[in-house]
């Protein structure tokens, strides 16, 4: 049903509503008026002892203010309606804050900090001992979890600890600095004192006696001694075995057999080190006489002098090391080397320090007396007689050639006259390379024998051997090395000659002789006997059942060098930067070595008489016994060697090692296994 209202009526509900409306708010303003209320509040960070004030409305009706872990302070410096005025306690902790009125409690939104001032007022006593208990005085010191000493040393632990003082130990590490205290916080406030702590060093006054002898005793004068924890001698020779007095005044040390000269240190349980103001210098041997003199090589001298005891290793003219034999403080007895010349002598310590014998040592002579006979064939045997033959080395005759020593001792040598020699004079070369003439001169008589214009430089058993030259038809025998006459022929001339070789010949480096039917014989050139390989690990490339490893100490591993192959186009160069480095291949099947009884390898070097070491592992992974080869320069040298010397029935590596040499450079070419 549809109502209708007069304009009077609606007057009348709207002037209703707005008495009520205003009636409303009449009620809602007295509430606001007589409530407390906390508009803000400050400092924060406060100051304990400090004051603390609070903004707001009807705050005289506050009768506590409740501070964190409900700290109640009831008594005010100021309390009006607008202002309450506290005193911060010292127990005031950070947290929340809160007023207390007879209607209940008002919690302040933002949380109350407290402003902690840690000083350090004073670190006593200035100068301590590690170990010695140090006292700091300060403010707020309670809030104090870590104590750093310089050099970083943390102490967490303290001998007592109150708000206004810590003691603490100093730590044995601890160095000369300012103390730096810490709340221990992720980021932790930090305080350092104003003056350093000084941290007592050992010192040293000086050291007797000076000079002093390795191995003897060294003591060294100071105090607080008992402080030092090493001591190091020049050169870097550091010593932690030492004894120190009971009144900490003074160190005995046994001085080491490679301390040089110069100062020594002392060093701190802080690692902080303190120098000595005077250089130690090391007692050196003296020399008053070699005997004999001269001197033969691989004989023995005998020094004399003093302290001679401190030599270890004595020097040659020609930079060759002697052997030291026995040793004594006043005598030493050394074997002079093959190859020393005459010189000076030079004697080393451990000290790497050193004294020269006053005069040069000079070394005999080999001289000859007589040879027999004077006049000989090619190949025929001569007798030199004379002294010191023991010392040579080779016999080069007129021609260039050199002959074979048969027989030798200090009086007589047997030499056999090598073929392409010609009449004249010879001489004797000693081990050191000393060359003696003879005065005697020699005829060697042209025998009627064939002589050779060309013959290969290697050769394998069973091959033909194709020599050329003239007379060759006059050979009757042709003898190959082990004894072994040829027994097979194909074409046989004047000028051409073909042998085949025995299979059972030496294998290595050897000469093929020729008897003619009067007995007079000649000899090939030196030739390469090869023996024949089954199964090749490389020729001109590696075996694929076979890897190149690493190896180590070498600057080129070079497995297709074409420089200097043997065969083919290619041949492995190793380039070793280290005395021992070594070419390492591995084989992937460790029973290769079955039914083989020599590995047969080729090298080229590059410096003459260097040697290399075939070497590896078994198939379990342990080294095998090595095998030292010597190579000659600008050459190959084929190497069969009898798998027995390496006393292995399996390999999974094998290693071709430099040995002794360094920097050093070879070519490896036909390695296999027969």
């Amino acid at each position: 049903m549809l109502k209708i209202y007069s304009k009077g009526n609606i007057l009348l509900v709207i002037c209703l509503l707005v008495l009520s409306v205003i009636s409303s708010c009449k009620k809602d303003e007295d509430v606001t008026l007589s409530a407390t209320q906390l508009l803000s509040y400050g400092p924060s960070p406060a100051l304990r002892g400090g004051d603390l004030r609070f903004i707001g409305n009807n705050l005289d009706k506050v009768t506590a203010v409740i501070l964190p872990n409900g700290l109640e302070v009831t008594t005010f410096k100021t309390k009006t309606p607008q202002l309450l005025v506290i005193e911060v306690p010292q127990a005031t902790m950070p947290g929340r804050v809160a007023l207390k009125t007879a209607n209940g409690t008002i919690e302040a939104k933002s949380m109350l900090t407290i402003s902690e001032p840690i000083t350090i007022a004073s670190v006593s006593p200035a100068k301590v001992r590690p170990g010695d208990v140090v006292t700091i005085t300060g403010t707020y010191l309670n809030l104090i979890e870590e104590v750093i000493f310089a050099n970083n040393k943390v102490v967490t632990a303290f001998e007592s600890h109150t708000k206004e003082r810590i003691q603490v130990r100093v730590p044995e590490t601890a160095q000369t600095g300012p103390v730096v205290v810490s709340n221990g916080e992720e980021e932790p406030i930090l305080v350092t004192s104003a003056t350093a702590l000084e941290v007592t060093l050992p010192s040293i006054s000086g050291v007797t006696p000076n000079p002093v002898k390795a191995g003897s005793n060294l003591t060294i004068n100071g105090t607080n001694l008992d402080l030092a924890k090493e001591i190091v001698f020049a050169g870097n020779r550091k010593v932690t075995e030492f004894t120190v007095s009971p009144d900490k005044n003074q160190i005995t040390v046994t001085v080491p057999a490679n301390a040089e000269d110069g100062k020594i240190k002392l060093v701190a349980a802080s690692l902080v080190e303190v120098e000595s103001a005077q250089a130690v210098t090391m007692v050196v041997p003296t020399i008053s006489g070699i005997t004999p003199s001269p001197a033969k090589n691989n004989s023995t001298i005998t020094v004399r002098g003093t302290n001679l005891d401190l030599v270890n290793r004595v020097m040659f003219a020609g930079d060759v090391e002697g052997t030291i034999g026995s040793k004594s403080a006043t005598e030493l007895t050394v074997t002079v080397p093959a190859t020393a010349t005459d010189g000076t002598v030079t004697f080393h310590t451990a000290a790497n320090k050193s004294v020269a014998s006053a005069t040069a040592l000079t070394l005999v002579r080999p001289a000859i007396t007589s040879v027999a006979p004077t006049t000989v064939k090619t190949l025929q045997n001569i007798t030199i007689q004379g002294t010191n033959l023991d010392v040579v080395d080779k016999v080069v005759f007129t021609g260039g050639t050199e002959g074979t020593i048969v027989t030798r001792s200090a009086t007589e040598l047997v030499v056999t006259v090598p073929t392409r020699t010609q009449s004249g004079t010879f001489k004797l070369v000693t081990t050191n390379g000393t060359e003696v003439t003879s005065t005697q001169s020699l005829t060697v008589e042209a025998g009627n024998v064939p002589t050779i214009s060309n013959i290969p430089t290697s050769v394998k058993p069973g091959e033909m051997l194709v020599i050329e030259g003239m007379k060759l038809d006059l050979a009757t025998e042709v003898i190959f090395p082990g004894g072994l006459k040829a027994t097979q022929f194909g074409a046989k001339t004047a000028t051409r000659l073909e042998v085949r070789v025995p299979e059972k010949t030496e294998i290595g480096k050897g000469r093929v002789r020729f008897v003619t039917a009067d007995g007079d014989e000649t000899e090939s050139p030196e030739i390469n006997f090869v023996g024949s390989i089954a199964y090749y690990i490389y020729n001109n490339s590696l075996n694929s059942a076979w890897q190149k490893w690493n190896g180590w100490g070498t600057a080129t591993q070079d497995m297709e060098n074409t420089e200097h192959p043997k065969s083919g186009a290619n041949a492995i160069k190793v380039v070793y930067n280290n005395a021992y480095g070594a070419l390492q291949l591995h084989s992937t099947n460790a029973n290769v070595l079955n039914g083989y009884t020599h590995l047969v390898i080729s090298i080229y070097g590059t410096i003459n008489n260097s040697r290399i070491s075939i070497h590896g592992k078994t198939g379990g992974g342990a080294e095998f016994t090595e095998h030292v080869v010597t190579v000659k320069a600008g050459e190959y040298t084929t190497f069969e060697i009898p798998l027995a010397n390496f006393k292995t029935e399996t390999m999974s590596e094998l290693w071709i090692k430099n040995y002794g040499e360094n920097p050093n450079t070879i070519y490896v070419d036909e390695i296999g296994l027969r």
